[in-house]
């Protein structure tokens, strides 16, 4: 769950890009949900101070599917953002491919019938831009496809159905526990000191999201 602010701009309006680390495995350990205790309370808070996520890009490398992908569409679809949020898949390390999006079309079956993924809308491209001749020109057609598509999802009449808070933060912590294996819960007190020491909580406030935390 570490994660990292950039503000980018293109055709004139800027945007924050927050560029976050999915799951490596399909299950956590105690550490590492403790780890995501802080990273998520942090970063819930910030997306609330700028207003809400307007688009989740969901950025694969083109191979082999698999269980962690899985898991980490549902951590930010379904766990952070409730479904609520349109989310895009952008596939990288295509430039290989005779026409980028023919990985798509062999593929979009196999996401949707067998992981249960399924996208606003996708973008098969390269963002490999050291390569020459017509590797480098599916560089640049990459770079408009995934502005085309930010833009598409982020225009000014849309409204954000982003709802943050700490009610965000207790069910997404809620969710990620299934996350680790039977056997392992993480202990109360573990959780209050993260949230004391990590994120400057009071030790009222802290304790009162941990006991919502451990209520299930």
């Amino acid at each position: 769950m570490h994660w990292q602010e950039y503000t980018i701009e293109f055709h004139g309006e800027p945007y924050k890009v927050f560029d976050t680390v999915g799951l490596e495995e399909t299950q956590l350990g105690i550490k590492e949900y403790l780890e995501a205790v802080d990273n998520a309370y942090k970063l819930i808070k910030k997306l609330d101070a700028e207003g809400g996520v307007d688009l989740l890009l969901f950025c694969i490398r083109a191979g082999r599917l698999n269980a962690t992908i899985q898991s980490n569409y549902r951590l930010f679809h379904e766990f952070l953002c409730e479904k609520k949020v349109p989310i895009v898949l952008v596939i990288t390390h295509l430039e290989r491919e005779a026409r980028m999006d023919d990985w798509w079309d062999r593929q979009q079956s196999t996401f949707e019938k067998t992981y249960g993924i399924r996208v606003a809308d996708h973008a098969c491209i390269t963002a490999a831009n050291r390569l020459d001749g017509r590797h480098k020109d599916r560089y640049e057609e990459s770079r408009v496809t995934v502005r085309t598509l930010v833009e598409k999802f982020t225009v000014d009449d849309q409204k954000s159905l982003w709802a943050g808070g700490n009610s965000r933060f207790v069910s997404f912590m809620r969710k990620l526990k299934g996350f680790l294996p039977e056997p392992l819960d993480v202990k109360k007190k573990d959780i209050v000191s993260r949230l004391m020491q990590r994120c400057n909580l009071s030790p009222d406030v802290a304790k009162q999201l941990a006991q919502m935390i451990k209520q299930i």
